[in-house]
């Protein structure tokens, strides 16, 4: 690695446009609380890594992933999720698309030693689309 920006950790901004709506949503139906907030801002921590939502008066297009989780059982992670309300999206689109919520997807970097891997999708309330993935090895 080289350079300061490789050796620096990232973090994903979201945009939400109804803060507290956002708040319940990721409470209620991700079971995720803020690890830290600011007037306009909550932080997230999962694993390692982190994410805010901010309070923004754009709006997210939704038409690509904007963050992903990668999990070891995918099923177990949807059921649980459904289970709490939350709705998987149907999506097709060149090599793949989903069958009962979950698309296998070809290829993987070779980096992370896995031939594949298995995804679904669901937006948040603000409409941001977020991705959940498996390796498959």
């Amino acid at each position: 690695m080289s350079g300061a920006l490789a050796r620096g950790s990232v973090a994903t901004r979201l945009p939400a446009q109804d803060l507290e709506r956002a708040r319940r949503f990721y409470s209620e139906k991700l079971g995720l609380e803020p690890f830290d907030e600011r007037p306009g801002g909550l932080l997230y921590r999962c694993g390692d890594s982190f994410f805010a939502l901010f309070q923004s008066t754009g709006v997210s297009p939704g038409t690509f992933t904007q963050m992903g989780w990668e999990v070891d059982d995918l099923e177990a992670t949807l059921a649980e999720l459904r289970g709490r309300g939350v709705v998987f999206e149907d999506v097709e689109a060149p090599g793949f698309r989903t069958e009962n919520g979950i698309a296998e997807v070809r290829g993987n970097y070779p980096s992370k030693g896995a031939r594949g891997e298995r995804a679904a999708w669901f937006r948040d309330s603000e409409g941001n689309l977020m991705g959940i993935g498996q390796p498959v090895r």
